[in-house]
């Protein structure tokens, strides 16, 4: 038997926060703890699963740690708990759901291996601008 306190609220509060204040709440917890590089991708009518995801770097496991936590801990001042979290334990990269919003915080060689800002924004430059930039 489980008590109040071991339980974890996997839902959104009822009426659940804007995305606008969700995202500002996001932007204040990575930079509170100086994450590098926050990069906000549109992703509303390509994903079903968020409208926006947010990317940003650490410098290290701990800081990667940190940054995700600290976005947890400004989620949580709008009674948002996260629907999850994920790569805690090696902390290369951390993703918080929170929702209509998704970040992503990851060791720069991680960001460039998966290259996530590039995956969603496939599609939304005219063509010929990839071959242009010297892009195959």
């Amino acid at each position: 038997m489980t008590n109040a306190a071991q339980v974890i609220k996997t839902s959104l509060p009822t009426p659940p926060p804007s995305v606008d204040a969700l995202l500002q709440a996001v932007h204040a917890g990575l930079e509170e703890l100086k994450a590098k590089d926050i990069v906000e991708l549109d992703v509303r009518g390509k994903s079903s699963v968020c409208d926006y995801m947010v990317v940003a770097s650490g410098t290290s496991t701990r800081h990667v740690k940190s940054a995700a936590d600290e976005v947890v801990r400004f989620a949580k001042k709008l009674d948002v708990m996260p629907l999850g979290v994920e790569g805690e334990r090696e902390a290369e990269w951390v993703l918080v759901d929170l929702g209509d919003v998704i970040v992503h915080v990851m060791l720069p060689r991680v960001r460039e291996f998966y290259a996530l800002e590039r995956l969603w924004s496939v599609g939304d430059q005219p063509p010929g601008d990839d071959a242009e930039a010297g892009v195959a």
